[in-house]
């Protein structure tokens, strides 16, 4: 799961959310009843983790459905534990019509649970044609297609202060060895480089992952997110050890390791592009320039923005990404207004709406570009569409929850706690096999 990725971890625990009724108050206003709608008196439930301005924006999306159609909608916030609430509610008879899935995991869950609708072949048509292949892959189960990818982002930007930049005299780097180098050179200069928020164990997986695909390669990364490579392979305990190099050095990690396991991820934001900078980047998503503008008032390109992250060892530059999949449960009441929806979705009439708002990003390549709000967030949609079939999903989010998704457990845990004491590259990749087997239910 990720905010999407996004900052929907960043947001408190939305612990109300779980005692909401399904039948509250409806986002979608009173349009529906407008004459020649042919959903009117409708309404679909949405459920989703979307929280703050995510939660704000794709009512927008929801709105335009509803002025299109006439239905209602409806959406309830899960907290993070997204499946437990589905699953809940399925229990309880009163389950949401639409849910929007942040990992793969999640949705192969749902899947094999028996919880699902397949997509209409209106849905799947559209979405073969906008989407890259790679984004039905990671939507379909056992060969069926269930979930319909409306929102990305893209988890190779490096975030930087333009001022911290020029007052080092360092430039954006290429290579990863060429990123540690500025990031002395910055640290050199009375800022250390790096902004890490170790206290949220997602991010931690993030590094990991860019530099494995680029390292590794895409063959051994699918390999390894499926758990048909043991993560004590060679390449997995190659990684490690060039993300300890980072881990290890003060002058690259803000605060250190304590500082950083102090740090969540609005935090790492703060210390780069908040009032009082304490270092010179933040690696994470393209939802950073989010924050950066909506929160601290920067303007993206030019007090706020970012690079690729870097090839690794002569690989490819890495571009990870992740989503969230919008899917129909059999067990709501709405099928045939849900399936609207996911049309709808399906449509970059849709995306646009939430593109001109801002913190967003599509998949769908027939999204105009000039719908989004800045250039930078331009350049971003532009790189993700581009990169088509190379983008490699989030490894951590096609895991099983207890491996990949739980605080103070599986891969978040282990990789915090290589964070505190890099030095045993070959230890950790054990301890993250034990937990894989345990959570896969297989060996490798």
């Amino acid at each position: 799961m990720r905010p999407s990725a996004t900052t929907r971890r960043t947001a408190a625990a939305a612990s109300a959310a779980l005692a909401l009724a399904l039948g509250a108050t409806a986002c979608g206003g009173s349009t529906g009843s407008a004459s020649g709608k042919e959903l009117s008196g409708k309404t679909v439930t949405v459920a989703g983790v979307w929280t703050g301005s995510e939660q704000d924006n794709f009512r927008k999306v929801l709105d335009a459905f509803t002025e299109k159609t006439g239905a209602k909608t409806v959406f309830v916030p899960t907290g993070d534990s997204l499946s437990t609430f589905v699953g809940s509610k399925i229990e309880g008879g009163n389950a949401p019509d639409v849910v929007m899935v942040p990992q793969v995991g999640v949705l192969k869950q749902f899947a094999e649970e028996g919880w699902l609708t397949p997509l209409s072949d209106k849905t799947a048509k559209a979405a073969d044609a906008s989407l890259a292949p790679v984004w039905k892959n990671y939507g379909t189960v056992d060969g069926t297609y269930y979930g319909l990818y409306f929102k990305a982002a893209h988890k190779s930007t490096v975030w930087y202060s333009p001022e911290a930049f020029d007052r080092a005299g360092v430039r954006a780097p290429g290579t990863y060895a060429d990123l540690l180098k500025a990031g002395r050179t910055l640290a050199d200069s009375g800022l250390p480089a790096f902004s890490v928020a170790g206290q949220d164990g997602w991010t931690l997986t993030d590094w990991f992952e860019n530099i494995y695909l680029s390292q590794a390669g895409p063959e051994k990364y699918d390999r390894l997110a499926a758990h048909t490579l043991p993560w004590t392979d060679e390449s997995v305990v190659k990684a490690l050890t060039t993300l300890g190099e980072l881990f290890k050095d003060k002058r690259l990690v803000a605060g250190g390791a304590d500082g950083a396991l102090n740090t969540d991820f609005p935090g790492s934001v703060e210390q780069v592009f908040g009032p009082k900078p304490r270092a010179g980047m933040v690696y994470e998503g393209d939802f950073v320039g989010g924050i950066a503008k909506d929160q601290f008032g920067k303007k993206l390109g030019e007090d706020a923005t970012f690079f690729p992250f870097p090839s690794v060892d002569g690989g490819h530059a890495p571009v990870v990404s992740g989503g969230d999949a919008a899917v129909v449960l059999k067990d709501g009441k709405q099928q045939d207004a849900a399936m609207r929806l996911l049309e709808f979705l399906s449509t970059p009439e849709a995306a646009e709406v939430w593109a001109g708002a801002g913190g967003f990003l599509s998949p769908n390549k027939d999204v105009d570009l000039a719908a989004y709000g800045d250039d930078t967030t331009r350049d971003t949609a532009e790189s993700l569409v581009r990169a088509g079939d190379s983008v490699r999903f989030d490894m951590s989010d096609q895991a099983p929850a207890a491996f990949g998704g739980t605080k103070g457990a599986g891969e978040w845990k282990i990789l915090q706690d290589f964070l505190r004491d890099p030095s045993d590259a070959k230890a950790t990749a054990k301890a993250l096999e034990d937990a894989a087997a345990k959570a896969y239910g297989n060996g490798s």
